[in-house]
């Protein structure tokens, strides 16, 4: 092989734009998977008419923390993104204890993914006439399509992701416009968006553990780094807009709900009909067929979510390679598409052999694969977190490269504080979030030390 081809062999290639970077980290986030899915948990457990300023909370914690991230993207531009910051900001033992954090993470709420996914086309697979099919067989087609999708250009997959991002979108807007044309039974009450119904009763802390849930997958902007137009410029702006987009979008859609409902009638709506109330107020305020048109786009969005995940963690496993630190056919990326393909093939065999074990062991794919798998990822994420925000600004203290001291210094401390408090709310509700016993809980718990302190085991000692 010659060296420009040995060259090619360990270089992303790609031309994605800031629209295209925000396609693949909203996609991540799975509009109508939250709005369709999570909320309803939320209104049911959390704080009721509360959750929509749970969205804004998160959103605002997330967009102080942004201030330092997209400042650091100026000087590190690298597929590992916080593994990448952390091991500048605090050296290669801890960054790759935050690669360990990253993997699980991205890797568990694949998985929790591919049970709700597979879940959804079992039953419009049933609800058509069709034979009821084993999840486990669904999830091996769905493996299968998004491995042939990640082994190629992040420019397809980024047209793919788009494409569905846009259809889930309208339909939660017709959704919400129909609503708010019609009103609901208390008016258009905006208690929603005051902190005394935020704060109200027991569930504040669930509905902030949906809502961080719900922003999974942010920091693909940095993830993709590498096949971005002008990197330093676009990882900033497409950082701001998916966190503002997002945060947004959730608070507007889960207020007309609220709105729907009626914000005293909401929570105990959720709780009678968890599965059905985003539905059932679609059938009511638009259309029945528009219900089932919208039960059809939870799976495209949950399929689009598959795919986000799928090509960070390629993009992750790239970059451990290209380090060293894995096997160096990691590091390899397809002469043709210029795309991970060594890193996507891994990653489709180990999500393959994750849902073989829980399909072995007869689990449920949402009360087990999806409950586990969503709460391990959101403690992993936001450990990680904390971790690039201490990294950011320890980076910045040593390197003189910035002199703004609001995006260097004041408002990483503000991110930090503010997901130090998520986390704490997190861990202190993490039972009731995976649903499970307080032995469940600390074994899971124990799953995230394990993949932390693996990855210093790694590092051989390397500071």
């Amino acid at each position: 092989m010659t060296e420009q081809a040995t060259d090619r062999a360990h270089t992303l290639r790609g031309s994605i734009g800031v629209a295209g970077i925000v396609f693949l980290v909203v996609a991540g986030a799975a509009p109508l998977t939250a709005i369709g899915g999570a909320l309803p948990v939320m209104l049911a457990i959390g704080n009721g008419p509360g959750v929509p300023m749970a969205f804004l909370v998160v959103a605002v914690v997330l967009l102080v923390f942004s201030v330092g991230y997209a400042a650091m993207s100026h000087h590190v531009v690298d597929a590992g993104a916080f593994y990448a910051y952390v091991t500048r900001g605090l050296g290669a033992r801890l960054g790759l204890g935050a690669a360990g954090l990253a993997l699980l993470a991205y890797t568990a709420i694949q998985a929790a993914i591919y049970g709700l996914a597979t879940t959804t086309l079992q039953g419009l697979i049933t609800k058509y006439g069709g034979p009821e099919i084993p999840w486990w067989v669904l999830a091996a087609v769905l493996i299968a399509v998004v491995g042939v999708l990640g082994y190629r250009s992040i420019d397809l997959g980024a047209k793919v992701l788009g494409v569905l991002l846009v259809v889930e979108i309208a339909v939660v807007v017709v959704l919400a416009v129909a609503i708010l044309a019609t009103g609901g039974p208390a008016g258009y009450a905006a208690t929603s968006f005051s902190f005394s119904t935020f704060f109200q009763g027991d569930g504040t802390g669930i509905a902030v553990m949906f809502a961080v849930a719900s922003f999974v997958g942010f920091e693909a902007t940095a993830i993709y780094g590498e096949e971005a137009r002008e990197p330093r410029r676009t990882i900033p702006r497409a950082t701001y807009i998916a966190v503002i987009l997002i945060g947004v979008f959730y608070a507007i859609a889960s207020w007309t709900i609220v709105v729907a409902y009626g914000p005293d009638q909401v929570q105990a709506a959720a709780q009678a009909d968890t599965a059905g109330l985003v539905f059932a107020a679609a059938a009511q305020y638009v259309a029945p067929v528009f219900a089932d048109v919208m039960a059809i786009l939870l799976l495209t969005s949950l399929f689009a979510a598959l795919l986000a995940f799928h090509n960070a963690i390629s993009r992750y496993l790239y970059a451990l390679g290209r380090q060293g630190i894995g096997p160096e056919a990691l590091s390899r990326t397809h002469e043709r598409h210029g795309s991970p393909s060594v890193g996507s093939l891994t990653q489709s065999a180990s999500a393959a052999v994750l849902l073989a074990l829980f399909a072995v062991a007869g689990a449920d794919p949402v009360k087990t694969l999806f409950t586990w798998m969503s709460g391990v990822a959101t403690v992993s994420v936001l450990l990680l977190m904390m971790l690039t925000a201490v990294a950011i600004l320890v980076f910045f203290a040593r390197h003189r490269v910035d002199d703004r001291v609001w995006n260097t210094r004041v408002a990483p401390v503000l991110g930090l504080l503010g997901i130090a408090v998520v986390t704490a709310l997190v861990l202190t509700n993490f039972t009731t979030l995976i649903s499970g016993s307080a032995v469940l809980a600390a074994t899971l718990l124990a799953v995230v030390a394990a993949a932390f302190l693996a990855g210093l085991v790694l590092s051989g000692g390397d500071r």
